[in-house]
């Protein structure tokens, strides 16, 4: 490698924002190592792979040797069939394990994708400033994780951690929720709830992945640096909705139930999943979730820093919409959520 390179390590470089970054940093030159329990795809071009688990001290010494920084992206966040002390382990005490093993190298840099939902039940403005009120396990485990970085920075010796906050992140070859809203359009299953107007952040992959390394190249004058990243202006869910008609050219539907109505139908599929562990896509919290709950936040803190992104909300939907049309609508999601124990090969 050149003087102006860099060895990456990559915690999760398997998965969908981990082949991002890999692409990224490959067409900059610069030399990847993923640490994953799951094998990558060519979608992840690396150097070298390490299966392993953040909670395992011996893979990730194996996979963090002689790595300049570290990007970890690892971690228990699906929202369904996690146990508590799951979380824990994997977002609290891998990041223990971790940072034990990088003082052991002497690498002194880190990145930390939290989440926004460390938030909580504060009060909006939701910013960088605000005191955390996590309600769910996932965010008060991205939290606990935080506070294990803060409390490893404030040793000194150079040690530094940037902390981004990403609201619900989608994009191409990802099946989560934007995925889920695509297809329910495209099959005809999607229903507008009428008079709806909360807002939804959302943070699209080509821009995060960009904004990270911005960050990561011009540095921060704070050795433990918070950001949060959301792509502005924040949609509606339902001008999100109607994007989302129009990119996959599909007309708008006459019909809009009101919001008591989605919530009354979807009372069914809670009891299938309450009888059968079964995460199905249609619930009484997907739909407030959807057309009830505001998801809210603020990131002037990056745009002061100078970042611009390079594409807006409008256009990263249309183009996960063309994705999904070409090659998407025909793949199929595969979940990997971490084992309970530590994953050893």
């Amino acid at each position: 490698m050149s003087e102006q390179t860099k060895k990456y390590a990559i915690t999760g470089g398997s998965g969908f924002i981990g082949a991002y970054f890999c692409r990224l940093l490959q067409e900059r030159g610069d030399e990847v190592v993923i640490l994953d329990i799951v094998d990558p795809s060519l979608k992840s071009p690396h150097a070298r792979f390490v299966q392993g688990d953040i909670r395992d001290p011996e893979a990730v010494r194996d996979a963090f040797a002689g790595c300049d920084e570290i990007i970890h992206l690892a971690a228990a966040h699906h929202d369904f069939g996690i146990e508590e002390k799951t979380y824990f382990d994997v977002n609290e005490g891998g990041l223990e394990v971790m940072t034990s093993v990088m003082d052991e190298l002497n690498i002194t840099s880190i990145t930390f994708y939290s989440t926004v939902a460390v938030y909580g039940s504060a009060p909006v403005p939701l910013t960088e400033e605000s005191v955390p009120e996590p309600e769910s396990f996932y965010g008060k485990s991205k939290l606990a994780g935080e506070s294990v970085l803060q409390s490893w920075v404030e040793q000194g010796g150079g040690r530094h951690a940037l902390v981004i906050r990403p609201t619900v992140t989608y994009g191409p070859d990802n099946f989560a929720n934007m995925y889920s809203l695509l297809r329910q359009i495209d099959t005809g299953k999607f229903f507008f709830a009428k008079g709806s107007s909360n807002i939804k952040s959302l943070s699209f992959v080509e821009n995060i992945v960009p904004a990270t390394m911005f960050m990561l190249d011009n540095g921060s004058e704070e050795s433990f640096a918070i950001y949060n990243y959301i792509d502005k202006p924040d949609l509606t869910s339902v001008a999100i909705a109607e994007a989302c008609y129009e990119s996959l050219g599909r007309p708008l539907p006459k019909f809009r139930p009101p919001t008591w109505l989605l919530l009354l139908g979807a009372k069914p599929f809670d009891l299938i999943i309450a009888l059968t562990g079964k995460n199905l896509p249609v619930s009484t919290a997907r739909v407030k979730k959807l057309f009830v709950d505001q998801t809210k936040f603020e990131a002037q803190k990056i745009l002061d820093a100078g970042f611009v992104a390079e594409a807006s909300v409008r256009e990263g939907i249309d183009r996960t919409a063309n994705w999904y049309k070409n090659i998407g609508e025909h793949e199929s999601a595969q979940w990997h959520q971490p084992p309970k124990d530590i994953f050893k090969k």
